[in-house]
């Protein structure tokens, strides 16, 4: 394995992102399962990310962006891109900072989240996400605005928020063999890699993608960037085309692995969290359990974290899903 990528993410900023959001996050909790140990044949430990604050996991990063800027920035606003917990995040992060957002999402964002994203108090305006480029729409409105763009993924500070999930979950648990995180643009990962090698330097870290979203695994055989069409997937928040130019520089270097999961396998994980733990997880917070599940051979007999990345599915869909399920 490299060296760690120099200046971009590191323990330091992840302890620091840690005191800045103390008494402001949610510390979620370790969730375990004797029925999933026994499937998977490992010791199995979630980090509930799903019941942080706005939902997921991203509420860490953006907060710590958001909480960082200077107050003539903060006076300007902010702006983002996301498919819908980012927004939701930075939305959330803005209103208690005292700033406002804009937040651009695609036409078909999950209806929740966008109602969500409204009622934290962000200004919403909608992209075809198969026709139109995200981040170059962002930075044509961050210039007209004059608003401060806040990444959901690229940027050292939002990795180090995202970091502190790993940090809280190995001073909860202690010792682990193996990380399994999702991935998508990969702050997750870059922030909570970075974190468990830190406190851990053996631990083996594993990626989690949908099978038709498979952006990072080809980036990481081919050791550069690959983009691929933007993915068809229920993982709404796994629908990236290719990696964050400064996560795969820090992800090239740690991560041994990723596992890939199909739409049907992520449903079941959903019906297992729900009936067995009786907790909702949306399809992207699912794949890192769902590799564990669909790949038990590497894992068998380990301590298995798992980030279990977010929760924002509205009832209608969820329910759908899992009825499609049951006609399989």
């Amino acid at each position: 394995m490299d060296e760690p990528a120099p200046g971009i993410v590191g323990i330091d900023g992840i302890r620091a992102a840690a005191e800045r959001l103390e008494r402001v996050a949610h510390r979620t909790p370790v969730l375990t399962s004797r029925t999933l140990d026994m499937w998977s044949g490992a010791t199995v430990l979630m980090k509930a990310e799903n019941f942080q604050r706005a939902g997921a996991f991203k509420f860490r990063g953006a907060y710590n962006k958001i909480a960082s800027l200077t107050p003539e920035q903060l006076a300007r606003g902010v702006c983002t891109w996301s498919s819908g917990n980012h927004a939701q995040a930075v939305a959330l992060a803005a209103s208690l900072l005292g700033t406002t957002a804009t937040v651009l999402m695609p036409t078909d964002s999950p209806a929740t989240k966008r109602a969500a994203t409204e009622g934290y108090g962000a200004s919403v305006v909608t992209y075809d996400r198969y026709s139109e480029d995200r981040e170059a729409l962002a930075g044509e409105l961050a210039t007209d605005r004059g608003l401060v763009p806040i990444p959901a993924y690229d940027d050292p500070l939002v990795m180090a928020g995202q970091g502190t999930a790993a940090l809280e979950l190995l001073e909860d648990v202690g010792e682990l063999d193996v990380l399994v995180v999702p991935m998508s643009g990969g702050a997750l990962m870059a922030g909570c890699g970075t974190a468990a090698r830190a406190l851990l330097p053996g631990v083996e870290l594993i990626g989690a993608e949908p099978a038709a979203g498979d952006d990072t695994k080809r980036s990481l055989t081919a050791g550069e960037r690959v983009r691929i069409p933007v993915p068809h997937t229920i993982a709404d928040g796994q629908q990236v085309e290719i990696p964050g130019r400064l996560t795969f520089e820090v992800n090239r270097r740690q991560v041994d692995d990723v596992l890939l999961v199909e739409d049907d396998d992520l449903v079941d994980a959903m019906r297992f969290m729900f009936e067995r733990l009786k907790v909702v997880v949306e399809p992207s917070g699912v794949s890192a359990l769902t590799a564990v599940l669909t790949h038990p051979d590497r894992f068998r007999g380990r301590r298995v974290g798992v980030i279990l990345s977010g929760g924002n599915v509205g009832v209608d869909r969820f329910l759908s899903l899992l009825a499609g399920a049951q006609t399989r």
